[in-house]
């Protein structure tokens, strides 16, 4: 599970992973399955809330926390997992993570009352951390200038997979039989994930070890924030999931209800819409290298903006055409931003894909429980409305990052000359 310690990115520029090589695609397909697990994991429970609710006699926002407290715990461990790869390998830390992970899924099938499965699930916020981050960081040393783009828009296709696989399968299976029995399934799927990783990715050839010094790491997250973009985008993920979380955690309790009275299992299979983002965030980020991060970014808020708009109208074709919308733009979205993180934080790579990764999850723990409170309040009109706020806020900064001065140097796939 360890990585190989070796000369950094710059001294050895024939190493870096290119696409249409079989290197590249040994990669992705470790990374595929390690998005997989990580959000099949994290989002299994999100089908299960209004069970939740009747099961454990709770309300739609109490319901939320099984979600909302592994992302938070997930969002302030992350900003210390990149840290600890740079201590002790990326490929380590990412292995242990999903395997702790899935066998913590496992236990939350078999763990009673309410109490103890948001104990589980905090906990899960805290073993899953090691992942995304440190995935992110990989992909920014590893792979060459020409490929992150496509590279990280296809691990962000596995994240597709998983977040659908893992609400599909305790959707339908809670309807058939008990949401107990989707869990362990998403949870054996999830263990047989991270073995399939642990076997496939590369060991690191641009990765340079660092001992864990508290006040240097400080100094890191510090320069970050002088970065004129970087803040800007930690914002804009904040906003991709928060939205999109609050959508898809409100939206079956719409559709349980009058006028569409639809059963657990038909809502389950609509997250089959999810399969929209393996082809948004790998044509999105595909589409940002050739013609620029700063001129595609904005077209995933205002599609967003649009769907969201969509699911205020009573027929049920438009609201799930609504949904399908606002995924769409999310996962686009997200792929943009983060590869563009990526290659604006220089050095700082670990510690600005941790902050990024930071407000993203905090966007989904904070937006995922509040829209509770403006369901309750307001119905579904109220919960459309909020979310509808945050994409609006996400096109305004999309446009602020358009007009952004790209750093000085040779350009690379994505960064166009300054605007007059």
């Amino acid at each position: 599970m360890n990585d190989t310690q070796a000369p950094a990115a710059g001294h050895a520029p024939d190493r870096l992973i290119r696409h249409g090589t079989p290197l590249f695609r040994r990669a992705n397909l470790a990374l595929f399955a390690a998005g997989i697990a990580t959000f099949g994991l994290l989002y299994c429970v999100q089908p299960l809330m209004p069970q939740f609710s009747k099961d454990y006699g709770v309300d739609a926002a109490t319901s939320a926390l099984s979600l909302s407290l592994t992302t938070g715990v997930l969002a302030f461990a992350m900003l210390f997992a990149g840290a600890v790869s740079d201590a002790y390998g990326r490929k380590s830390v990412m292995t242990v993570s999903l395997l702790s992970s899935a066998l913590l899924v496992l236990l939350t099938a078999l763990v009673p009352g309410w109490t103890g499965l948001l104990v589980l699930r905090t906990l899960l916020g805290l073993t899953l951390s090691g992942l995304p981050a440190v995935a992110m960081t990989w992909l920014s040393e590893e792979m060459h200038a020409d490929s992150i783009g496509l590279g990280m828009g296809l691990y962000i296709s596995g994240n597709a997979i998983g977040g659908m696989g893992g609400r599909l399968v305790t959707g339908v299976l809670a309807d058939f039989f008990d949401w107990r029995v989707g869990v362990l399934v998403v949870g054996a799927i999830g263990l047989a994930s991270a073995l399939m990783f642990w076997r496939l990715l590369p060991p690191s050839h641009h990765f340079e070890r660092q001992p864990l010094r508290p006040r240097a790491l400080l100094g890191r997250f510090a320069g970050v924030f002088r970065d004129a973009g970087l803040p800007w985008m930690f914002v804009e993920g904040f906003l991709l999931l928060g939205a999109f979380v609050t959508v898809y955690n409100y939206i079956g309790y719409r559709l349980l209800a009058p006028p569409y009275n639809l059963s657990q299992a038909v809502v389950g299979l609509i997250f089959s819409v999810y399969l929209i983002g393996t082809f948004s965030s790998a044509w999105m980020g595909h589409l940002a290298g050739r013609l620029g991060r700063r001129r595609v970014l904005w077209t995933t808020f205002a599609l967003m903006l649009a769907g969201v708009g969509m699911t205020m109208l009573r027929p049920l074709a438009l609201v799930i055409g609504g949904v399908v919308a606002v995924t769409f733009g999310f996962f686009g979205g997200h792929s943009i931003v983060s590869s563009w993180v990526g290659r604006r934080a220089g050095s700082a790579k670990a510690q600005a894909s941790s902050l990024y990764l930071f407000a993203y999850y905090m966007g989904s723990s904070l937006a995922g429980a509040g829209g509770g409170l403006f369901y309750t309040a307001h119905g579904w009109n109220g919960v459309a409305l909020f979310i509808g706020a945050m994409a609006l806020a996400g096109l305004l900064i999309a446009w602020r990052l358009y007009h952004l001065q790209p750093l000085p140097g040779p350009p690379s796939p994505g960064t166009e000359p300054p605007l007059p």
